[in-house]
């Protein structure tokens, strides 16, 4: 087998003719503007300067290392590599990952050297596969630019121990400016094809634009739906396209609109389609986009005399059902002259060209109810807006003391995550609004934050607010109403009271949270979401779970960080704050003058135990700034019961000051000092906590 083999040390005249040559070829294939064209010409520009039996270049995908795109010349020698006839372009067998040095060389980036396919015990199918055609050495180098890797390049020759160590660096040369023109090569081809692809998108996409402004804006049905075909006919490149309505009997089709320009008046406007029988009618009676091939449609109706699409030459076919609210209102329908199959992606366009479509025809057909839905839905929107805004005072988190700093530190803590919060604390202490502060400091705080009291709604109606539901689901189900979760989609879902959700909703609950989707009642449709959960609630929901009342996994999955909110009685010196606060608050809402508070009217504020918290203190503050006529508060002093039920006398603060400090002690495990211990969450010296335990009797270890 003759060659054009070069020796393998070539004079230095010779050396840099080589490199001169490189370069006018590297400008040749710097010039070509597409992979066909490299294809056919680069081997011609690389024998000038490079002598081979064979040349191959592989181009891989990046992920999956498949071969993208092929090239295999072995000039003047073709025909012995099976190509087949009349065609330059040779046909390689299917080689595994290891038959050949391709994934190795382009995972390691390596060269890989052949001296001697007869003594190579690697590579077994390429070797068997060359050994046929007498080829004994081979060079294969890695394809890549500074930006990614692009494949494998290789010669062969038919004579052993061809590539010294001089050959394999300039070929490396050569594989560099290679990699350059083949990257330039598909990045042209890439932009070509994304380019090509973007007009495509852009015209549906106008299309799409075009009849949404449309179908708000024109109840002419007919002349609507005729330009709404033409387009359609012209954007999807089809041959006629109508939309189809049934007559009052629901027996026939009539064409409502039919833009055909080709038509040999087989298939007209006043055509009368049977339903049945027809690929329209099982569009319409299933809801299912119905495809049909010439042989479909003849088998649909074999009397071809009969079929006015057989008549008309038409051979492929796309019904899509135009589906109201209630029920199917007609067919969208396109067909062409070619056997050519509608695609996937021209399908999912389709169907949203048929959900427009339904839309123009309900608005002609019921315009007057369509609209009074429009006003009703609007007002549910606004009224549910109204509820979501809700009062963001976040000025009402008011106080200095370490309860409540500490509780402020763990919500900058967790606010930034999207793991959800469990807020425990009796009614009335400030759960919404740490659930506010929460969502106020998150990554979501663009979007909404969507509030639900579990216990406020009516048992058989929570799940409907929680999830939603469609028209009919349930009796007064008179329209589709949206759920709290879908609301807070990529906000945050503040549900309150989640003690009160009923058993049988908690799985329904947990499944939303875990698995991020539900389905509204009625349907069957899976919505997805995406939430952050902050739950609150007043009671235990360990003694619920141990009363089998509460699911314990729906626990474990609402109590991922847990914020305990002191009540305001272990909060006494933020008493007075508060006091100050409302009482400007309420002044200012109710235009007047309050000046000061008493010293003797704070000291007796300061002193009651407020058993509904900061909701008792504000509410009594407002009736007592209602009841103030001059500078000075005026409180109803009479109101607060004294007493040991009341007032706060003091073994009733030494009792709060240790149910305080032993619930701490719990929360740390009974370790007082070190920046997570007691004596740091409560915002004391260790020596002042221990002091304050010992005259309290209480030990750290012996905390519960």
């Amino acid at each position: 087998m003759a060659t054009n083999v070069q020796p393998a040390l070539l004079p230095a005249d010779t050396s840099i003719q080589r490199y001169e040559e490189l370069l006018r070829a590297t400008t040749a294939i710097g010039g070509y503007r597409d992979i066909s064209t490299f294809r056919e010409r680069f081997a011609r520009e690389l024998q000038r300067f490079i002598s081979f039996d064979y040349v191959l270049v592989n181009v891989l995908d990046e992920e999956t290392h498949a071969v993208r795109w092929r090239m295999f010349d072995a000039p003047g020698r073709n025909d012995e590599f099976d190509a087949p006839g009349g065609n330059d372009e040779v046909v390689l067998p299917d080689f595994g990952p290891d038959d050949t040095p391709t994934d190795l060389v382009y995972t390691t980036q390596k060269p890989v050297i052949i001296q001697d396919w007869r003594t190579e015990k690697r590579f077994v199918g390429l070797r068997d596969f060359l050994s046929r055609y007498d080829i004994r050495s081979s060079c294969v180098l890695p394809l890549s630019t500074v930006h990614r890797r692009i494949g494998v390049f290789a010669t062969g020759v038919s004579r052993p121990n061809a590539y010294s160590p001089e050959e394999v660096e300039f070929l490396s040369t050569v594989a560099d400016h290679l990699a350059l023109a083949i990257d330039c090569a598909l990045n042209l081809e890439a932009s070509r094809k994304a380019q090509a692809e973007l007009e495509r998108k852009n015209e549906r996409l106008e299309l799409v634009l075009d009849l949404t402004n449309r179908v708000v804006s024109n109840l002419e049905l007919r002349d609507l739906l005729r330009e709404v075909a033409a387009n359609v006919r012209r954007v999807m490149k089809c041959d006629v396209a109508g939309v189809a309505l049934p007559d009052n009997e629901e027996s026939h089709f009539r064409f409502y609109a039919l833009d055909f320009p080709n038509s040999k008046g087989f298939l007209t406007e006043d055509t009368r389609i049977p339903i049945e029988g027809s690929p329209l009618g099982a569009a319409y009676r299933t809801g299912t986009v119905e495809l049909r091939g010439q042989s479909q449609i003849q088998a649909d109706c074999p009397e071809a005399c009969t079929n006015q699409a057989i008549r008309e030459g038409l051979k492929s076919g796309c019904f899509l059902p135009l589906a109201g609210r209630n029920r199917n209102l007609g067919v969208l329908a396109l067909s062409r002259f070619a056997p050519v199959p509608f695609a996937p992606d021209e399908i999912e366009f389709l169907v949203q060209i048929a959900r427009q479509v339904a839309i123009a025809v309900e608005n002609a057909l019921a315009y007057k109810e369509i609209g009074e839905l429009k006003e009703k839905l609007a007002q549910e929107k606004l009224y549910l807006e109204d509820e979501i805004r809700g009062e963001m005072d976040f000025e009402g988190i008011v106080g200095q003391s370490s309860g409540l700093r500490h509780v402020l530190q763990m919500v900058e803590t967790v606010a930034g995550s999207d793991s959800t919060v469990l807020l425990l604390g009796e009614t009335g202490t400030g759960k919404e609004l740490i659930a506010r502060a929460i969502h106020d400091r998150s990554r979501r705080k663009d979007r909404t934050l969507v509030k639900l009291n579990c216990a406020a709604i009516p048992t058989g109606l929570l799940e409907s607010e929680l999830f939603g539901h469609e028209r009919g689901a349930f009796t007064g189900a008179i329209a589709q109403k949206i759920g709290r979760l879908e609301l807070a989609h990529q906000g945050t879902l503040f549900l309150d009271e989640v003690g009160d959700i009923p058993v049988d909703v908690q799985p329904k609950l947990l499944r939303a949270l875990q698995e991020r989707e539900f389905e509204r009642l009625g349907s069957s449709r899976t919505q997805r979401v995406d939430v952050r959960l902050v739950a609150a609630t007043n009671r235990n929901l360990e003694k619920m779970i141990e009363n089998r009342e509460f699911r314990s996994d729906l626990y474990y999955r609402l109590n991922v960080f847990p914020i305990h909110i002191p009540p305001l009685r272990e909060r006494p010196d933020d008493i007075p704050l508060l006091v100050r606060y409302f009482t400007q608050k309420y002044a200012r809402r109710m235009e007047k003058r309050i000046e000061s508070i008493p010293a003797a009217v704070m000291k007796k504020l300061s002193g009651w135990r407020w058993p509904g918290n900061i909701r008792e203190l504000e509410n009594f503050i407002e009736r007592s700034v209602i009841l103030t006529q001059g500078p000075a508060l005026r409180v109803p002093i009479g109101e607060l019961v004294t007493g040991n039920s009341g007032s706060v006398s003091e073994p009733s603060r030494d009792g709060s000051e240790r149910e305080k400090i032993l619930r701490v002690l719990k929360e740390t495990k009974g370790r007082v000092a070190g920046a997570d211990g007691a004596a740091a969450r409560m915002g004391l010296k260790r020596t002042t906590l221990l002091s304050r335990m010992k005259k309290l009797g209480i030990e750290a270890r012996g905390a519960p």
